[in-house]
């Protein structure tokens, strides 16, 4: 039986790995570079770190088979894609809103893991869906194209969507994987994705802006990645999805104390729903699960 003082460090860890998860929409507005120039950066340092945690820990790189390797290149492109956006969503608008906005993922899941997985649907996730989307609107001043909280919504949805699907395919990767491994290709892969752009986006870089980029792949993606995945060995997959869920608390308190971002009533009060239809949404599914 683990102790309790076990227990409570795999929690505190797990609250340092989503506290980390927190920062990346701070470095959105601290990097003066365009979205795919950011995370193309982030991908590099992530990797190169990720490879040196997994050759310490004497952890295999081997892939299993072509149709894995396959799966990865696609979570490659997908992680690219859904961290542009993200990365978008903040620059366009605020970390409240791109982070509230892609929060919605777990309600995207709901819908699409019965299709792509070929699984019995949950009915019930339509009222959450509808809640979320209560949300989204709350947060929307209005709804023309030309408004920058809606560009912001627009992309952090679709960061949302990508991330689900992400998590979805990740489902089969890691029954044969670590995480860590899992998570090595994923941004190797996404850095291939992301070259054309950075060949055809390229812009000066001074050593503070190589610095953020450093500390963003380095500290926020593989260090808070290994935090989690270590923390998630006492606590459990279930408990870790609804802490995780307190990533875009994290970042909106974060922005505030470091950027003076100040979420006006009605973003909280739509983040409030769609968090709420997350937590919801995730709890269902462990106990489903």
């Amino acid at each position: 039986m683990h102790s309790v003082h076990a227990r409570r460090q795999s929690l505190f860890e797990i609250h340092l790995a989503v506290l980390l998860f927190g920062f990346p929409g701070l470095f959105a507005k601290w990097i003066p570079l365009s979205p795919p120039l950011i995370v193309f950066g982030r991908v590099f340092f992530a990797s190169l770190a990720l490879a040196a945690v997994i050759a310490v820990g004497r952890r295999s790189f081997r892939l299993s088979s072509g149709r894995d390797a396959g799966l990865l290149v696609l979570c490659g492109f997908f992680l690219a894609v859904h961290w542009t956006l993200f990365f978008q969503s903040v620059q366009v608008s605020s970390v409240a809103v791109g982070l509230l906005s892609y929060s919605s993922f777990p309600v995207f899941t709901a819908f699409l893991e019965p299709v792509l997985l070929k699984e019995r649907g949950d009915r019930g996730s339509l009222i959450f869906a509808l809640l979320c989307v209560l949300g989204v609107s709350l947060i929307i001043p209005s709804f023309r194209l030309t408004d920058s909280t809606f560009q912001g919504v627009l992309y952090g949805l679709g960061a949302g969507l990508t991330f689900s699907i992400l998590s979805i395919t990740n489902r089969r990767l890691v029954r044969t994987y670590s995480s860590l491994t899992v998570a090595f290709y994923q941004d190797l892969f996404a850095m291939g994705f992301l070259l054309p752009a950075v060949a055809v986006l390229w812009q000066p870089i001074t050593a503070r802006t190589l610095g953020l980029v450093a500390l963003l792949g380095i500290f926020c993606t593989a260090a808070a990645h290994s935090l989690f995945i270590k923390g998630m060995k006492l606590v459990g997959a279930r408990t870790a999805s609804i802490l995780s869920s307190l990533e875009p608390v994290y970042g909106i308190v974060l922005a505030l104390l470091f950027l003076g971002e100040i979420p006006e009533l009605r973003t909280v009060a739509g983040g409030a729903l769609i968090l709420a239809a997350a937590l919801i949404v995730t709890a269902r599914a462990g106990r489903a699960a």
